[in-house]
């Protein structure tokens, strides 16, 4: 039987006792298991645990992460020995500026 086989197993079974041995000792740090049920709010008492967060200002953001990724993409894939592919590309920016500035113009 070769010990090589039997190397990432056992890896992973040393690197899980150690993880379990770091848990158990934060564990300890920090007091035990009373805190572990209560949100985390920065010290103070919340009246409720149900917050609703608002995703309204965070969507124009991925938009124009999205957008500006995918274009970067297309203009960064384009073979720079055809002229004649360089149309595309061009329109596609252009499509994309415009976007971006309808996405903030209010």
């Amino acid at each position: 039987m070769d010990i090589r086989l039997l190397q990432p197993p056992l890896a992973f079974l040393i690197m899980l006792g150690a993880c379990g041995l770091l848990l158990a000792g934060m564990r300890r740090l920090s007091g035990g298991r009373q805190r572990l049920t209560e949100p985390y709010a920065c010290g103070e008492e919340l009246a409720t645990h149900m917050i609703q967060p608002d995703y309204g200002q965070f969507l124009p953001f991925a938009f124009f992460f999205t957008i500006l990724h995918v274009m970067a993409l297309m203009a960064a894939t384009i073979p720079v020995q055809t002229r004649s592919a360089m149309v595309m590309p061009v329109l596609y920016v252009a499509c994309a500026l415009l976007w971006v500035y309808k996405l903030y113009a209010r």
